[in-house]
């Protein structure tokens, strides 16, 4: 018996400090009176072994300290400490203690299927905690009690191959060893073994040569020898001669203690026909009233050493039923039996190992024979050949021809198996094919009903009866697809198209591919490239959205059905449409007028396009009148401009339409307004003493003429008549003074605006004095009332004055205010003064630019953010207090009406260029990551700003929302495939293709690195955030579409980011800035824009640099950090 206390350790033997552990594992510590110090408090031991070290400390030095170790088998250190003062000591004295593993709990044995003779699978089910190197198998073999040693044990299993066949291994067991070595010192731990022990038998070697030989017996009955002689006969074959019966001759065999005629058995038919299946032939009319008996002769060898056995069974089944079972002894290689009844027969003879206490095992019984008796005596024996030299001919796309050289073997038939491998596909193939799914035999060797498009396996087999041979080598023939049909193209603006068309009902393919043909003004070349990929669907109508395309130009489209084989079919050249684009919209760039022509030029489209090889025809300027009629001019394609003779004085609706032979596309219309010109050849007739009439010549579209006339006096009176209207080009002027010069001004009036005046000098003759008088008193009367008035309006003047101070009116009118809540702060700066503004407002510490920060904090505050709050959309924000505003949040599109759906912590952010140039947005979580590229897709956002690393200060600041692959990534429905991506010092830029159902989108994916978070760069990194400024903004200005920024929160970096892309552009084309109206701006867009004062100084520190740039730079256009663009 092993004794109860178990203990390997390392000590020194003089007495002192001790551990030992237990068989259970635990450890004991005890203290030796010499292990005692002075000054000491209390005494620990430190026991390491377990996850984390353990102190335990001695209660007192009389009684051991007890540990239960959690692992069994492990090594464990134990060190004593004593406390000194506030502290522990470091391991005085270390003791090594091995516990002993557990026993394992079950154990079994199996056998290894790939080696089915010798190999055994061992498995054992050891206790949890168990720790333990190897593994001592313990086995009886024969008399000898044997051991080994094995340590490849993988999750409690491992293969044995080292034992002999038909062995029986008696009395099995298992145990655990642990091992360790200390100070080259080794210590080793055996389990208990409590488990039962196993016994096992391996499979035999099967019997080597079986043979057999079937001989006929002649029947005896009532005491007379009837032989009943055994016919081949010949058989209806296609394209062979008939062959003649023959008889088999008997031949004489001492069986038993009767006489008997036997005869070998032989192949009841020589068949040599070339391949063409068919059926068995109906056995004679006439035959023998009752079977005669054959006898089957077998015989073996002993299987192959060293296997044990004790002898061999002989199987006999007929029709799948057993008839017959015998076992013989190991010195028998032989066994006959007679058989009487017709069928399929299967003999089979395996090796038997049976002697020990182990159960009986048997050789496999894949070693065997097979042959047909049928009813009316024929014997028929198994076929080994498999059919040589098989092809299939396609007849037309759903039927096939199969063919195969003639065998040596006699057969009577043949199969022809076929199977779709198509079918073996997802399960989308199996909609779209319903033949062959599962393999399908016949005697035909015409295949029909094929599907075109798929791909098939076939198989032929000889048969004998009921009796099939190998199969043949398998053939695969892939079908070609047909075309798609009407192919029909959809406009849907210059640049894209929708392309749909329908499949046939029969067809198996798998994926359709989409190619153009044009003319390439890069290459100069036309020529078909493949544009899209598209997966077959089970739909029978398929279309696909075909983007940037050229405006006006002419295009071919294919579509062609792709099929699954290797190499693959396609098909059809044929299925082609021809389609024009539209033309662009021309923009009408500058509008002059001048001597009554207005100049008209404009341009077309993004990037300069020869003409010449598009469609164009012509441009057709359009010019409506507000009052007089439309007029239109054609301009050939290659010419910008158009010169227009228009009347003065009138309003004009400017359009310039772009034209094809099947399409055209007009401008935005541009409204002028002509001012009105003076009235021409102005002269004065029938002047009297008090009137004159003046005429002139119209000019353009006039509503109505003014004239004023004044007395051209130049002494003390002035005096200014009032001014007359007039419709018409003649006009009397009366009530003038005689014998009076007077300046006369004529203004023609179109729309309220206008004309310079036309001027005239005329004289009125001598009145005589009667009629003087009565002037002079009209003259009087007129001024004594107009005095009047002008009292009346200088009292009303004082009244409304006096009113205002006393605060009557003072009301602010807030519904003048924008809907977006943005108030009207605003500190416009000219950029020459800008260097003394920033001193300025940097004094006393910043204290001015805190007063203007503090005014931005009540920007938004009456702005609604209700979807943000609703509790469904609450864990989708990263931050509880940066909430979207309602008015200006990016809503997601989305199937489905479910509340919180269309939510993402997003904003529009209006730009230098358009309302909605950017969309600021928070870093993605984990559990928005999806919705992330769903909007990126949505927006056709081109351009995504990462102003934030994923984690900064051991904090997560942004989910990792892209592959860290270039393997694709399945994000919700939208797959994410990584192009490229390069690295600098400061900033990383991506490449990324974005997938959805048929639609791609390249995205560029720019990662600013250096940027704290709540903070801003450096003053040495304001170089490097301005060029990766510059680098964003020349891949923005290659489209319209918004700009996708964000940060941690999307407002702090992300708002900063985009002051600085909009002042860089203003700053190129003006010379003031007004950063505070722009940060207010961006604030009653979304919340905090621009978070920190330090953020809003670090905005005027980039603007102070960006000007100094300018001034200094003389010779480019683009003064602004122009080096960056080769970043």
């Amino acid at each position: 018996m092993i004794k109860t206390l178990f203990c390997f350790c390392i000590f020194q033997m003089s007495s002192g400090f001790q551990a030992y552990v237990t068989d259970d594992g635990l450890i004991v510590a005890t203290l030796e009176r010499s292990d005692l110090q002075e000054n000491v408090t209390s005494y620990a031991v430190q026991i390491s072994g377990e996850p984390r070290p353990v102190l335990v400390q001695f209660s007192n030095s009389s009684e051991p300290v007890l540990f239960n170790a959690s692992f069994h088998g492990q090594c464990y250190s134990v060190g004593l400490l004593a406390r000194l003062g506030q502290s522990w000591s470091r391991p005085m004295k270390t003791l090594t203690l091995l516990t002993k593993p557990l026993p394992i709990l079950s154990a079994q044995i199996s056998d290894y299927k790939e080696a089915p003779e010798t190999g055994v699978v061992f498995e054992i089910d050891p206790p949890a905690g168990n720790v333990f190197s190897r593994v001592n198998i313990s086995f009886t073999e024969g008399p000898e009690r044997r051991s080994m040693l094995y340590k490849d044990f993988y999750r409690g299993k491992t293969v044995f191959k080292h034992w002999l066949p038909g062995v029986c291994y008696r009395n099995i067991t298992f145990q655990l060893i642990s091992e360790a070595t200390v100070y080259q010192t080794p210590l080793v731990a055996h389990s208990d073994v409590t488990h039962t022990p196993l016994h096992h038998r391996t499979v035999p070697f099967p019997p080597l040569n079986i043979s057999h030989k079937i001989i006929h017996l002649s029947q005896r009955a009532a005491g007379e020898a009837i032989t009943a002689p055994l016919h081949r006969h010949t058989r209806d074959v296609p394209l062979m001669e008939e062959r003649e019966e023959e008889e088999v001759q008997p031949e004489e065999e001492n069986i038993s203690e009767d006489a008997a005629t036997s005869s070998p058995f032989n192949s009841t038919m020589d068949s040599n026909e070339p391949g063409s299946a068919m059926g068995l032939q109906p056995e004679p009319s006439v035959l023998p009233t009752r079977l005669p008996p054959v006898l089957l002769e077998l015989r073996w060898l002993p299987p192959r050493p060293p296997t044990s056995h004790d002898g061999f069974n002989v199987y006999i089944y007929r029709d799948g039923n057993s008839t017959e079972t015998a076992t013989v002894d190991e010195n028998t290689h032989e066994f006959f039996t007679e058989l009487t009844e017709p069928g399929t027969y299967r003999v089979q003879v395996t090796t038997l190992s049976s002697s020990g206490d182990c159960d009986a095992r048997e050789s496999s019984a894949d070693t065997g024979f097979t042959f047909y008796r049928s009813p009316g005596g024929e014997l028929l024996e198994e076929l080994r050949e498999r059919p040589q030299s098989v092809s299939v001919r396609l007849l037309d796309s759903s039927t096939a021809t199969v063919t195969w050289a003639p065998s040596n073997q006699n057969h009577n038939g043949s199969l022809v198996s076929v199977v779709s491998t198509t079918c073996l596909k997802p399960s989308l193939s199996q909609r779209m094919e319903n033949t062959y799914c599962s393999e399908e035999n016949s005697t035909s060797d015409i295949i029909t009903n094929l599907t075109p498009g798929a791909q098939y396996r076939v198989v032929v087999f000889h048969t004998n009866g009921p009796l099939i041979s190998p199969p043949s080598e398998p053939v695969i023939i892939d079908i070609e697809p047909t075309g798609v049909r009407e192919l029909a193209v959809y406009p849907l603006s210059p640049t894209a198209v929708i392309l749909s068309w329908q499949r046939p009902y029969h067809v198996a393919f798998r994926k359709y591919v989409l190619q153009t043909f044009f003319f390439n003004p890069v290459t100069l070349a036309s020529e078909w490239t493949t544009y899209y990929e598209i997966a077959a669907t089970a739909s029978v109508i398929a279309s696909v959205r075909v983007t940037d395309l050229l405006p006006a130009w002419y295009y071919n489209f294919r579509v062609s059905m792709v099929t699954w084989g290797d190499p693959p079919l396609s098909c059809c050249d044929s299925s082609t449409v021809s389609f024009v684009t539209a033309p662009e919209a021309p923009h009408i760039s500058s509008v002059d007028y001048s001597h009554g022509v207005l100049y008209v030029r404009w341009t077309y489209g993004e990037l300069f396009i020869d003409l010449s090889h598009s469609r164009m025809l012509h441009w057709q300027v359009v010019a409506i009148s507000k009052k007089g009629p439309e007029r239109s001019y054609s301009v050939t394609r290659n010419v910008m401009r158009a010169h227009l003779p228009l009347p003065p004085g009138d309003i004009y609706n400017l359009t310039v339409t772009a034209c094809t032979e099947r399409s055209r596309n007009t401008s935005m219309p541009n409204i002028i307004k002509l001012e009105p010109a003076p009235p021409r050849s102005l002269f004065a007739v029938n002047a009297t003493h008090s009137s004159v009439t003046l005429l002139w010549t119209e000019d353009g579209m006039v509503d109505y003429y003014q004239v004023v006339c004044r007395l051209s006096r130049s002494s003390k009176e002035l005096k200014t008549r009032e001014p007359q209207t007039s419709t018409s080009h003649i006009v009397t002027i009366s009530g003038l003074l005689p014998s009076s010069s007077y300046n006369c001004t004529v203004t023609s009036f179109s729309y309220s605006t206008p004309s310079k005046p036309a001027h005239i000098s005329i004289t009125t003759v001598e009145m005589n004095p009667s009629v003087a008088a009565i002037s002079a008193l009209a003259i009087l009367s007129i001024l004594l009332i107009s005095l009047l008035v002008l009292f009346l309006l200088v009292l009303r003047k004082k009244h409304l004055q006096m009113t205002r101070e006393c605060g009557a009116e003072t009301f602010v009118n807030f519904a003048s205010f924008e809907r977006d809540g943005k108030l009207p702060y605003n500190c416009p700066v000219q950029l020459d003064d800008f260097d003394a503004y920033f001193k300025e407002m940097s004094k006393d510490s910043a204290y001015k630019f805190s007063l203007q920060f503090e005014e931005l904090k009540s920007v938004g505050l009456d702005l609604s953010h209700d979807a943000a709050d609703l509790p469904i959309n609450r864990p989708k924000n990263r931050y509880t207090n940066i909430l979207p505003y309602d008015f200006s949040r990016v809503k997601l599109i989305s199937m489905h009406n479910d509340e919180g759906s269309d939510y993402i912590n997003a904003n529009y952010i209006p730009g230098y260029k358009h309302s909605r140039e950017y969309i600021a947005t928070q870093g993605p979580l984990p559990e928005t990551r999806n919705d992330f590229w769903k909007m990126v897709l949505q927006q056709k956002s081109p351009i995504i700003v990462m102003l934030t690393q994923c984690n900064e200060r051991r904090r997560v600041k942004c989910d990792h929302y892209w592959p860290f692959t270039d393997e694709p990534v399945m994000y919700g429905e939208i797959s994410v495939e990584m192009m490229s991506e390069s690295e600098s010092p400061e900033w990383t830029i991506r490449k990324f293709r974005l997938g959805y159902a048929d639609e791609t989108q390249d995205v560029l994916h720019l990662n600013y690195t250096s940027w704290p978070d709540h903070g801003v760069p450096t003053v040495n990194a304001i170089e490097s955030i301005l060029q990766f400024v510059h680098i964003v903004r020349q891949q923005a200005n290659r489209t319209k579409d918004p700009i996708i920024v964000h940060c941690s929160a999307g407002v702090g970096r992300t708002g900063t980011f985009m002051a600085l892309d909009r002042l860089m552009q203003q700053i190129r084309e003006h010379e003031f800035t007004d950063i505070l109206g722009m940060v207010s701006e961006m604030r009653s867009h979304r919340l905090s824009m621009v978070q920190t004062e330090e953020q809003y100084v670090f905005i005027h520190q980039c603007v102070l640099l960006m000007w100094q740039k300018k001034k200094q730079s003389s010779i480019t256009s683009d003064v602004i950090y122009e080096n960056a663009s080769k970043t």
